[in-house]
């Protein structure tokens, strides 16, 4: 084997005596090497942190902000959110108080002032739906009633109402859009890009109502049903199937008031969807209005027939209704002018109701006139809080 070359390029040489490490060598190294891995265990699987460095912090708690609930879901909703308010005046002051030192560039001082209104902090959140006390089994599905308690679906599934900063005397405007749920891209829209005060109107024909009502609920919207009532023209403009009749006896229009009824659930009234022949006829239409408020629902005329019965008819059956002030969307060019038309009526009268349609340029300019309204002073509320007794007291973030 003196000829295999195998060790000659690294230098070593086979017949080099071998050396052998003494006992108490070896027993050394295995000891620190035990004591090592000991205290490697112990510092990264007996501490989670895993050696991170670690900080210790106080935590003071914060008495909770005075916002008094006048509405049984204001109250769950502070309470969920878990706001707190305390005097800070400024950022400099929050700095010194919270206890952390802020190092900015070339030597500037904290910025002024940012407000954080407490109300768009909270979470607002609708009751769930259905909510079983409110629910009449029927052969066409769920449909509203008033629950044994007394317990209203205009009352449990109304949204919150909460004014920010704004006196208690300031104008105030609702706004619905409608015709949600026939085009998913536009339902979607809808209820994405207005802001969550705002009312959605559902038409009973959609393929998905029920997901898309959850959808917008979820998002905080209110959310009543389109009802197809006859127009004068009828049946050459034709609202859809089941379309409430001035013709029909009322056994008739009651089956299909309840067909459509039960579409979906978690509303708190109806509207009308045309229906300027109905609406005209008290004999007619007396026996749906007093349908609709022995569920405990509101009704909103859309305010598009000047011959429409549906405000007295409605408080001769004990039925909060209102009617709408102001088409936005009558015609797409005049937009605009009606925005500012509504926000007069609002300043004139200390409320206005606008309804409008979930199409692209509405949603569009609906979402702008939404976010300036309370730079405006003015204040946007739920449709419920618009209508009648349904309508529960406001409640302010202000000092």
């Amino acid at each position: 084997m003196a000829g295999d070359d195998l060790y000659d390029p690294l230098g070593l040489d086979r017949r080099r005596p071998k050396r052998h490490l003494p006992l108490g060598a070896i027993f050394a190294a295995s000891l620190g090497i035990a004591l090592l891995a000991g205290f490697g265990w112990l510092h990264f699987y007996g501490n989670p942190s895993g050696g991170e460095p670690q900080a210790v912090a106080t935590i003071a708690p914060v008495p909770a902000a005075s916002v008094l609930p006048a509405h049984p879901n204001e109250a769950r909703n502070t309470e969920k959110a878990g706001v707190a308010t305390t005097a800070i005046e400024n950022a400099a002051d929050l700095e010194q108080r919270s206890g952390v030192k802020v190092v900015r560039a070339g030597g500037g001082t904290a910025p002024a002032a940012t407000i954080i209104e407490v109300p768009r902090a909270l979470d607002v959140t609708l009751a769930p739906a259905p909510d079983p006390r409110l629910v009449e089994p029927s052969r066409y599905g769920p449909l509203p009633r008033i629950g044994a308690d007394g317990a209203r679906p205009a009352d449990v599934y109304a949204r919150p109402l909460i004014t920010p900063t704004a006196k208690t005397d300031a104008p105030r405007i609702a706004l619905l859009v409608g015709g949600l749920g026939l085009s998913p891209s536009a339902t979607q829209a809808a209820i994405v890009n207005l802001p969550g005060v705002v009312t959605l109107a559902f038409a009973p024909y959609g393929g998905n109502l029920p997901a898309a009502v959850a959808a917008a609920r979820a998002q905080g919207h209110e959310v009543i049903l389109q009802l197809p009532m006859e127009p004068i023209d009828y049946p050459q403009t034709n609202p859809g199937p089941h379309t409430l009749l001035s013709n029909a006896n009322v056994a008739e229009n009651t089956d299909n008031l309840h067909w459509l009824l039960s579409r979906f659930t978690g509303y708190t009234g109806v509207a009308n969807f045309l229906g300027a022949k109905l609406t005209a006829d008290p004999a007619a239409f007396s026996p749906i209005l007093r349908e609709i408020a022995d569920r405990g629902l509101v009704y909103l005329d859309d305010g598009s027939s000047p011959q429409s019965e549906a405000l007295r008819l409605a408080a001769t059956a004990g039925l909060p209704a209102a009617k709408a002030d102001v088409i936005i969307d009558a015609t797409p060019e005049g937009i605009d002018a009606a925005l500012v038309q509504l926000e007069a009526v609002a300043r004139d009268k200390g409320l206005a109701i606008g309804v409008a349609s979930a199409l692209p340029q509405s949603v569009e300019k609906i979402a702008q006139f939404a976010r300036s309204a309370e730079a405006n002073g003015l204040v946007l509320i739920p449709l419920s809080a618009a209508v009648g007794k349904a309508a529960p007291a406001v409640v302010t973030s202000d000092p």
